[in-house]
């Protein structure tokens, strides 16, 4: 008689690397105390959000539109795209997750740069793929020859973090479009883009036209950051009709629910309030860098809605003397923290640890 056994897993399921959530702050009686460890949009709802999601609410008894019609026809009227070029789902990281699905077997290889988007290792690891991760230039920067000398007959997507999560610095135009001329045609190159919108430089990355020009490139982005939806779950991607309609082949029936689809549409129309906060954002990230250099700090430049401080085996104490101060950051173990642009305020206790803190 044979010996009951549990069901396995694939084996590869436990290498899966754990998502590692930024903290709620500690609270501290008669101390106001800030989230600064998820890159959120401090801002609440965009004018006419609210109202449209609880419409929306209303009906929660009947399946969303699992086409997302109305959100595609808008997102391809505001981008100059056709709709089969869309793909939406819950959140930009589900498209990363969606992409190695339909387009690695197990084993294949996906290069990215690293430290970059912590969501990277576990999605490919779950596919099945192997990881080939490329050391970032020490100032924050992808080194784009060094990815592009990685690619080998095994890899089938590349993925490029523009803003780069969680160092903070962009690739110009001419350094993607170097980098994308050396990307063999049928790997799938991910241009992901989450942070867009808080870009600030002299030839920044227009994804759109890149897109347009490389039948391999895929954009992805997001309503999570921007535009302040981080708990609806709503992001998409731009690509050719045939690899945007690869991701919408492997998505989640029904995955980007009712509430999150209106409160999208009524996002996009809020656009002249959308820029106000983006270019308010941008201003205090613009204070804070400015503070932290005036205070001796070497931070990477910062061209999305947070800032990074390389502090390796410091950087518990870092994490530590900012929880005291009220804010809480998202410490990476031996390598650094990022820390989200917030409120006045916690901007300015940010800089108060900052000058204070004894960096050994």
């Amino acid at each position: 008689m044979s010996t009951p056994s549990t069901p396995r897993p694939r084996s590869h399921i436990g290498d899966i690397p754990a998502y590692v959530p930024g903290k709620p702050p500690t609270p501290r009686p008669g101390l106001t105390t800030y989230k600064l460890s998820s890159n959120e949009n401090p801002y609440p709802p965009l004018p006419g959000v609210v109202e449209a999601a609880t419409r929306a609410v209303e009906s929660m008894n009947r399946y969303p539109d699992m086409g997302s019609r109305a959100l595609y026809e808008a997102l391809a009227q505001r981008l100059g795209v056709p709709v089969e070029d869309l793909a939406a789902a819950t959140g930009s990281v589900a498209l990363i997750y969606q992409l190695l699905q339909a387009f690695c077997e197990p084993g294949d290889e996906v290069v990215y740069a690293w430290r970059s988007f912590e969501a990277y290792p576990i999605a490919v690891t779950a596919a099945g793929a192997r990881s080939v991760q490329v050391p970032l230039r020490a100032d924050g920067h992808h080194d784009l020859d060094a990815m592009a000398e990685s690619i080998t007959e095994r890899t089938r997507v590349v993925m490029v973090c523009t803003p780069n999560n969680p160092t903070g610095p962009a690739v110009t135009q001419a350094e993607l479009d170097a980098f994308l001329a050396r990307v063999p045609a049928h790997v799938v190159a991910v241009v992901d883009e989450a942070y867009l919108e808080f870009v600030r430089m002299d030839d920044a990355v227009d994804g759109l036209a890149t897109y347009r020009a490389h039948p391999n490139v895929v954009l992805f982005r997001t309503f999570s950051k921007a535009y302040g939806l981080a708990g609806f779950r709503v992001g998409y991607a731009v690509a050719h009709a045939e690899v945007a309609g690869a991701l919408r082949a492997v998505s989640l029936p029904f995955g980007v629910s009712s509430v999150a689809q209106a409160a999208a549409l009524a996002s996009l129309e809020a656009s002249e309030a959308l820029m106000e906060r983006v270019d308010a954002l941008v201003t205090e990230r613009d204070r804070v860098e400015s503070g932290l250099r005036a205070a001796g700090w070497d931070v990477p430049d910062a061209q999305g809605n947070f800032v990074w401080f390389a502090l390796g085996k410091r950087t518990a104490a870092f994490a530590a003397a900012c929880d005291e101060a009220g804010i809480v950051v998202r410490p990476f173990a031996g390598e650094g923290c990022r820390v989200s642009v917030g409120e006045v305020e916690a901007n300015d206790r940010l800089l108060e640890v900052a000058r204070a803190f004894d960096r050994g």
